[in-house]
């Protein structure tokens, strides 16, 4: 239980709603002592898992940009992007502090932990969005800092503070923000936003809902609890496996697309069509599998290999990329 929450049951003798309880964390997080927090909760509030992700699709949106960019400009654009995601998950977790405090999976970071108190994460988190954006802005373009901006602006206030805790869409239409780092690369190295980066935006959000709701299945009483209307919590296991296998069939020949387009080479078609028949075959098992510890090891093994697939997609798309220089071809 977060130190707000805390506070709030020590004086009524009842535990604060979600809802109060990020009310009373935005309001006094400000006004919260220093905290003793080392720097390994400073690097946590970044959500590092999350930021290596959103660097490695950036990287690449950049190397498939058309025309050559500058390794500064490059290693700066990725620099500014990364920082980026990381004040994104700061002003999340400052947000989130009640909810997290909740749910077993959230319980242990900075904030809810009281190791990191609500103002200094959101100080950290306003100090790095600000910071990334201008950066960018000033040392490559200003479209790449729009865009990042509107990136952490839809995570941080249109996904966090409004759609997590009202819809069941939510990881839906929140997944744009996390799909946007190819495109931020895209624009960073050539200014503009081409058919490719749009294409690699809708892998990313496509890829998002059976993601996180194969994680969903399995934590459904963390969701309850918390008080987030996650698929399964407001239309139950049944429908969430429903929707997993029809977004699996929206996104596995989406994936194949850059290679049916032209755009990557055959090394992406075999490896875009055998991960997405792996991915279809394991969100087949979900939807067939629907009670007991079968169903839950069927979404554990979705969610498990989901994250590979879209490594090994974009790790190809990157590898097909590399200009080889003279004389070390292959």
């Amino acid at each position: 239980m977060s130190d707000v929450a805390s506070r709030e049951y020590e004086l009524t003798g009842t535990q604060a709603e979600p809802a109060q309880m990020s009310s009373l964390a935005g309001s006094a997080g400000l006004a919260d002592a220093p905290s003793l927090a080392s720097v390994a909760d400073y690097v946590a509030l970044l959500k590092p898992r999350v930021m290596s992700l959103v660097v490695f699709t950036a990287l690449v949106g950049i190397v498939r940009a058309p025309g050559d960019v500058h390794p500064v400009i490059a290693f700066t654009a990725l620099l500014c992007i990364a920082i980026g995601a990381g004040a994104s998950g700061a002003l999340n977790m400052w947000w989130d502090a009640d909810i997290d405090a909740l749910m077993t999976r959230t319980r242990a970071r900075p904030v809810p932990a009281g190791r990191v108190t609500p103002g200094e994460a959101l100080a950290f988190g306003m100090t790095l969005a600000v910071g990334s954006v201008v950066v960018l802005g000033l040392l490559v373009n200003v479209l790449s800092a729009a865009l990042l901006a509107f990136t952490i602006f839809f995570y941080a206030v249109v996904y966090t503070m409004w759609l997590k805790r009202t819809t069941p869409q939510n990881i839906v239409i929140g997944g744009a923000a996390g799909a946007f780092p190819p495109m931020v690369g895209w624009a960073a190295a050539s200014g503009g936003i081409g058919l490719e980066s749009v294409l690699l935006f809708l892998i990313i959000f496509f890829w998002t809902p059976p993601h996180f709701w194969a994680l969903a299945l399995y934590k459904t009483g963390d969701y309850a609890r918390a008080g987030v209307p996650m698929l399964p919590v407001v239309s139950g296991a049944d429908e969430t496996r429903r929707q997993i296998l029809i977004y699996t069939l929206v996104l596995v020949p989406l994936a194949v697309s850059p290679f049916a387009l032209g755009m990557a080479g055959l090394a992406y078609g075999a490896v875009s069509i055998g991960t997405g028949a792996i991915m279809l075959l394991l969100a087949w098992q979900v939807f067939r599998r629907r009670e007991g510890a079968r169903a839950d090891q069927a979404a554990k093994r979705l969610f498990a290999f989901s994250i590979l697939y879209l490594f090994l997609l974009f790790a190809v798309l990157l590898m097909e990329a590399v200009k080889v220089p003279a004389g070390l071809g292959l």
